[in-house]
């Protein structure tokens, strides 16, 4: 979003960051901020300009345009504003360049046996860094974790021998597999860190199962210290690692260049004859094939086009298949396109490889939808999938069209997700309803309506039920809050897509 003047009230409420630029359209100052508006509001007023240095004083002056995007969580902000100051090294950053910096993670592959360390700096010395992570704390725990997991070195030899063995401690010789005796192979070696760096990537689902498993058998044996240890694992690997908590949308900037810029490599990439101005991305999430939903998520020239975003309910898919689901989505809003005369997307994205990109096909091709270009986005290793060939293409992790397809991906999951959360809340508060005794289908929909959700009406007192509910007398509204403060209303599990 871009303003030449400054108007508050069109600035949210809500954790995000902001970027300042210049009259010649350069970047000059990124923040970040709990709250958008005040902090943006302070720098346009002013009493304070009246009284700021010279340094703050020259930065406003030197405000030509602006745009933000709002996040999650301040946290999300913090890594954010973090990546845009790399990014960009801002002149009036320079203070956060220096002195602020957040942990990275580190793999150096020339190493003949590589493991994950800990590093403040991202140098230019071919490692593979991962990164930057605001909990310092979590993430040391979970880097010792993964460590012992995977059995990688702990020490800090980059060739370790028999006698860096002698010098390790007990705990390490037992959880290291010991390549500095050949204990392992490299080759075998090398496996384990592959599969600690897919963590790092946000391929978790496996590792939370085992230690999910290991944590309820331990709870079961009442090894409760063992389970603790394992919820904390559980709850820093999905917080620190967790795709949810890596994926960010980067701020709308003032001009177009750098979308088209990626638009135009993207077209290169994929051999199109027309550069794809207009693409949409397609994204399934349920649980065991439960509450499925798909969302469909629209750029233009590069940049998120939200007035075309659209969700759907999965109508004729009862299991857990998420290619059938594809399909059917693909078909539902393909039809509704050729029905209405509608124009056609440039390019179409799908979440997956080879499965959901023939889904797709086959779907396009049912309804007798005239040719386009499709391709599905792999997530392990980013693969981009083309019809008609059996080898998918693979870019490098910093090329400009792969960096907006993962960002459309990524909107795409975001979007999919919200909505299949807001159903499932919204069952839960049903169900939660259901088991109160003198409370029917009509009295549900009354309190619902009239309260908006089940947290809501727990915090509501017997006498304001009843005012506001037909119907319901005081002795009812008693009952439903003593059933709602007796047993509180468990987290939904994470959805999958």
């Amino acid at each position: 979003m871009q303003k030449s003047e400054f108007h508050p009230s069109e600035i949210p409420s809500k954790p995000g960051v902001y970027v300042f630029r210049d009259r010649f359209g350069k970047v000059i100052y990124v923040g970040k901020a709990s709250n958008l508006r005040r902090r943006m509001s302070s720098y346009f007023q002013p009493s304070r300009v009246a009284r700021a240095d010279a340094k703050l004083r020259s930065l406003i002056h030197s405000i030509d345009d602006w745009s933000y995007e709002t996040v999650r969580s301040e946290d999300e902000a913090l890594i954010l504003e973090s990546r845009l100051i790399k990014d960009f090294a801002p002149h009036y950053n320079v203070l956060m360049r220096d002195d602020k910096r957040y942990l990275l993670l580190k793999v150096d592959w020339r190493e003949k046996f590589p493991t994950l360390k800990l590093a403040r700096l991202k140098k230019n010395d071919g490692a593979q860094y991962f990164g930057p992570f605001p909990r310092g704390g979590a993430l040391r725990m979970t880097l010792e974790f993964l460590l012992a997991h995977f059995g990688l070195r702990a020490c800090r030899d980059s060739e370790p021998d028999e006698e860096t063995r002698r010098r390790c401690l007990t705990r390490i010789v037992k959880e290291c597999c010991a390549p500095c005796v050949g204990a392992v192979t490299p080759e075998e070696y090398r496996k384990r860190v592959e599969q600690a760096v897919a963590v790092l990537q946000g391929d978790i689902r496996e590792l939370s199962e085992t230690v999910r498993a290991n944590m309820l058998a331990a709870a079961q044996a009442q090894q409760f210290e063992k389970a603790a240890r394992l919820r904390d694992v559980l709850t820093n690997l999905e917080s620190v690692f967790g795709r949810r908590s890596r994926a960010f949308w980067r701020p709308e900037l003032p001009d177009a260049a750098p979308g088209m810029a990626a638009v135009n490599a993207l077209g290169r990439v994929l051999g199109l004859e027309k550069m794809p101005d207009r693409i949409i991305g397609f994204d399934i999430s349920n649980i065991l094939g439960k509450l499925a939903v798909a969302s469909l998520v629209a750029f233009r020239g590069g940049r998120p086009d939200r007035e075309n975003y659209r969700r759907f309910r999965i109508r004729t898919v009862h299991q857990s298949d998420d290619f059938a689901m594809m399909h059917e989505v693909l078909v539902r809003h393909f039809s509704r396109l050729l029905e209405e005369k509608r124009p056609l997307p440039d390019l179409v994205m799908v979440d997956g490889g080879k499965g959901q990109l023939s889904a797709a096909i086959d779907a396009l091709v049912e309804i007798g939808c005239p040719p386009l270009p499709v391709i599905g986005l792999a997530k392990r290793n980013e693969e981009i999938y083309l019809p008609g060939r059996s080898e998918p293409i693979v870019l490098s992790r910093h090329d400009p069209a792969l960096r907006m397809l993962q960002a459309l991906r990524d909107e795409a999951h975001r979007f999919a997700i919200t909505y299949h959360r807001e159903l499932r809340n919204r069952r839960i508060e049903q169900s939660r309803l259901d088991e109160i005794p003198g409370v029917g289908d009509i009295r549900k929909k009354q309190l619902l309506r009239a309260f908006g959700s089940l947290a809501r009406l727990k915090k509501a007192s017997v006498e304001e039920i009843a005012e506001k509910v037909p119907g319901i007398g005081e002795t009812v509204a008693r009952k439903i809050l003593d059933n709602l403060a007796s047993r509180p209303v468990p987290p939904p599990p994470a959805p999958s897509n």
